[in-house]
């Protein structure tokens, strides 16, 4: 082991294997790490302030582009939100194909973390080519499964990559159940893979780790939400069960402020750090789950999830530990599959693809479940239909308090250990990282680790 000082600043200048730019800067007095900040660079990208004066018809297009791994998270929140302004509510075989669309986003979204992203940490290699080297086919299989979910968007969207085929109301076009069914025969086979994957990732071994974070994710009555729900909080460390507020007023609920040290906002619930994604769906709504996909949960290890209504956590599991987000993730992908062949299934092709949605005056609201967790957005019109304001809050912005405070408890148990060379700190924070898949843009070189040292009175 390095003999280090006690005091000294440890910079990582660029956080890998993320979507964007950000980089850390941890300050370490007397043996204990007082501060983490995860420094998002990337610069401000103002979609907020050019959407106003836009047609209201225009936000599932424009906010599509804010994420090439999510657009129709963006699309469908931007939907929901606007017809909410306007008084319409979409329903029946339209809604269907909605969710189905996103189930194809999360299939694939997720995929790409696990597979691409997050499992080389598990296994000790420094990205996703060299596991390619020693675990050819479950890349292999990882990436039939996003293309399995990239066929999926592609044929409802119009393309994979920022869609093209979403409108208010609908679709400019809605597919025929003849056109769905090869569709249909693909998701079979990524059920099958979907299984091996979950049976692989629960063979990952699992640092013992707890978030402290109150858990925020949406809630619908008798489905697992995805595409729509009400805003609800599991909060941390109290023995009360789940509650929810009308979505209305989220902005009341969530305060963002600007930090020094990010060009990103930062987020607090009711003045508590809050972490949205897979770990707060699987407490809030995990029973909902299909029977299938709660078999496939348990026998990877998580248990059963938490039910609602009953205080504290007697009739199941709240997890908590990062690290086992990706045990998560692989079920949301089983689920994903089972529900989109479900769907399609069920399917009948409606007389028209979408309803009108002429404009108005008034505020709408609309939030979903992105892969990574709970994104709003929140558009005012005037009579025209012209935007006079826009707010969107990503799931991100959310989750950067919870992601700071897991990266101070992580290198301080390293720390603690002993373990405390410069290697051994870029690793562990990198993983840190990625277990919570922070929706920033992939970098192609790996990390490097700066470390300032100082003395405890220079800070």
């Amino acid at each position: 082991m390095t003999d280090l000082p006690a005091s000294r600043v440890l910079r990582i200048p660029a956080v890998t294997r993320v979507e964007g730019e950000t980089a850390l800067r941890l300050l370490v007095q007397d043996g204990t790490v007082t501060e983490a900040h995860l420094a998002i660079y990337e610069p401000p990208r103002f979609f907020e302030a050019f959407l106003r004066g836009r047609s209201h018809t225009e936000p599932p297009d424009l906010t599509s582009r804010i994420c090439g791994i999510c657009p129709v998270a963006y699309q469908m929140s931007a939907c929901r939100a606007i017809e909410d302004a306007c008084g319409v509510t979409v329903d029946g075989q339209l809604a269907a194909l909605r969710r189905l669309l996103y189930c194809g986003e999360w299939i694939e979204s997720q995929t790409l973390h696990i597979h691409m992203l997050h499992a080389p940490d598990f296994l000790g290699r420094p990205d996703v080519i060299a596991l390619s080297r020693t675990h050819r086919e479950h890349v292999e299989r990882g990436l039939r499964l996003k293309q399995a979910g990239n066929a999926v968007v592609e044929l409802l969207g119009g393309r994979a990559i920022h869609p093209i085929n979403v409108r208010l109301g609908g679709f400019h076009r809605t597919p025929t159940p003849s056109q769905l069914r090869p569709l249909a025969e693909r998701l079979r086979t990524a059920l099958d893979d979907a299984w091996d994957t979950l049976r692989w990732v629960a063979g990952f071994d699992f640092p013992d780790a707890e978030c402290d974070a109150d858990l925020f994710a949406l809630a619908e009555s008798g489905t697992y939400a995805i595409e729509s729900g009400v805003p609800t909080v599991l909060p941390y460390g109290e023995p009360l069960g789940s509650s929810g507020f009308p979505l209305r007023d989220f902005c009341g609920h969530v305060a963002e402020t600007h930090v020094a040290h990010s060009s990103a906002l930062h987020s607090r619930l009711d003045g508590r750090r809050h972490l949205t994604g897979s770990l707060a769906r699987w407490a809030i709504n995990g029973h909902l789950l299909s029977p299938l996909a709660l078999e496939a949960a348990r026998e990877a290890g998580l248990g059963a999830p938490p039910t609602p209504g009953t205080p504290g956590t007697a009739a199941g599991t709240v997890c908590r530990n990062p690290y086992r987000s990706i045990l998560v993730r692989a079920v949301e992908v089983l689920y994903a599959v089972e529900e989109a062949l479900r769907i399609i299934d069920a399917y009948e092709q409606p007389a028209h693809p979408y309803l009108e949605v002429p404009p108005r005056a008034g505020t709408g609201h609309g939030a979903t479940e992105a892969p990574r967790g709970l994104l709003y957005h929140r558009y005012v019109l005037d009579a025209s239909g012209r935007i006079a304001d826009a707010r969107l809050v990503p799931p991100t912005a959310q989750n950067q308090g919870a992601i700071e405070e897991d990266l101070r408890r992580t290198v301080q148990r390293c720390l603690d250990r002993g373990e405390s060379t410069d290697e051994e700190i870029a690793r562990v924070c990198e993983q840190a990282v990625r277990n919570h898949d922070p929706c920033i843009s992939c970098s192609a070189h790996f990390l490097e680790l700066d470390i300032r040292r100082t003395h405890a009175a220079q800070q």
